[in-house]
């Protein structure tokens, strides 16, 4: 029996605990926030700072851990993979140097554009106003988009048109990054669909999952704020219907190249789970980020998916032979997060959520506890999203009435996106790929 632990707290940490769990490992989770999932999936669990990496070798001697699983990208860009492996215990996840590919927004577009990878888009570093203006002017304030250099939850990135809509807010926003000392990055708007390409690397070998597509607006139509993602799908075919098998060569081509680039550049093998933000323009494929970690929301369409097993696939990301294409189910998912109402502007904390487990069971649907906690019999919310209920089916019509269905099984202060997943927003996205591609 493999002793496997896992650190983070989120429903990709349950998601991820479940797969080793299937995977016939005995499970330990290190979190800062107790998740529901984990500790019913665990025969240990600490909490404590997942940052405190002397807690956390400790706790993996105490409990002779064979590998380590790091689920969030806050540990892994502070360096917790080379703290563990200096007391000889193997980890999934990318050094602190090849951990810039999501620590350090400029790291990336310098790599990108140093060793020359098709689907960089433009870009230049910015830490003060001196050349903001004459930039913005060259590009057009209309195709701008900023990006604060550091990790920012999926919530920094502000872009012409959805979040700013002049020069004045545009300059006012540069203005707030420089006062909190940050750099950042200003670069062209790419216009088309985003989809995400997440993948197993062991350092030369880069093997890919099924495409999935993230819904970052709160509120049904793709409307609100932007989130940590409200939901997301994947199809029966592992593709999506506006991205081709030509399409998803090229983007695995380039995260080859990438973790190529990572270890010419530092020196360093990037081993893990790589994930590439890629969006299909009118003039190509495009590189949005690339995440050091899987996706929450996308890991829970895919990892559940997964027929070969996901402890055997850790085995051989760390020892360096991954190889071959790694097999999964030929079905389609959608995964619909609850959120406390107001999220995620002014959340309702500390509600009770009810859940009809043995409803959901009957549905077919799953579930995954993110930002909850658990007290005595009951599950209370935070200020963060909920739950992520998932539905799998031969179709995507199918699976997205499972998810709703789950949903149902479900009361409390809550909202969810209705439309993730829906076929009529599925035509939205075609319909607005194809005005690009026909122009």
């Amino acid at each position: 029996m493999v002793n496997c632990l896992i650190i983070g707290h989120g429903a990709r940490e349950h998601v991820i605990g479940e797969s080793l769990v299937r995977g016939g490992a005995t499970l330990y989770s290190f979190m800062s926030f107790k998740n529901a999932g984990l500790e019913d999936l665990s025969k240990d669990i600490k909490i404590h700072s997942e940052t405190d990496f002397k807690e956390i070798v400790e706790f993996c001697k105490n409990k002779n851990i064979d590998f380590v699983v790091i689920g969030p990208e806050a540990p892994l860009c502070v360096g917790i993979v080379d703290a563990i492996e200096k007391n000889n215990i193997p980890c999934v996840g990318p050094r602190i140097e090849a951990a810039q590919l999501e620590g350090s927004k400029v790291f990336t577009r310098f790599l990108l554009e140093k060793y020359k990878i098709p689907s960089n888009v433009k870009s230049k570093m910015f830490d003060s106003l001196n050349g903001i203006e004459n930039y913005v002017k060259d590009i057009g304030e209309e195709h701008i988009v900023i990006k604060p250099e550091g990790l920012t939850g999926g919530k920094g990135v502000k872009v012409y048109g959805d979040h700013l809509f002049s020069k004045k807010e545009i300059l006012e926003y540069c203005q707030e990054l420089i006062n909190k000392r940050s750099r950042f990055l200003i670069e062209e708007k790419c216009d088309g669909e985003e989809f995400t390409l997440q993948t197993f690397v062991d350092g030369k070998n880069v093997v890919g999952s099924p495409l999935v597509q993230d819904h970052k607006r709160a509120y049904n139509g793709d409307k609100g704020p932007n989130t940590g993602g409200m939901g997301s799908y994947s199809m029966e075919d592992h593709l999506l219907p506006f991205i081709t098998q030509e399409d998803v060569k090229m983007a695995l081509d380039d995260m080859k190249k990438t973790v190529a680039a990572v270890k010419a550049e530092t020196g360093v093998e990037y081993k893990g789970f790589l994930y590439g933000q890629f969006m299909k323009t009118a003039k190509g494929l495009k590189m949005i980020e690339y995440n050091a970690r899987w996706g929450d929301p996308e890991a829970m369409n895919v990892l559940p998916l997964l027929e070969a097993n996901f402890v055997d696939i850790c085995w051989k990301i760390i020892d360096g032979n991954l190889s071959g294409n790694i097999r999964y189910e030929k079905n389609a998912t959608v995964c619909k997060y609850l959120a406390p109402e107001g999220y995620p502007v002014s959340p309702k904390k500390d509600q009770i959520v009810k859940i009809n487990k043995e409803k959901l069971n009957d549905v077919g649907a799953k579930y995954y506890y993110a930002s909850v906690y658990r007290e005595g019999n009951y599950i209370y919310t935070t200020t963060s999203r909920a739950m992520g209920v998932l539905g799998i089916a031969n179709t995507l019509e199918e699976a997205e009435k499972i998810a709703e269905r789950g949903v149902s099984c479900i009361e409390g202060k809550l909202f969810h996106r209705k439309d993730v997943g829906t076929l009529d927003l599925l035509q939205k996205r075609i319909d607005h790929m194809n005005s690009l591609l026909n122009k």
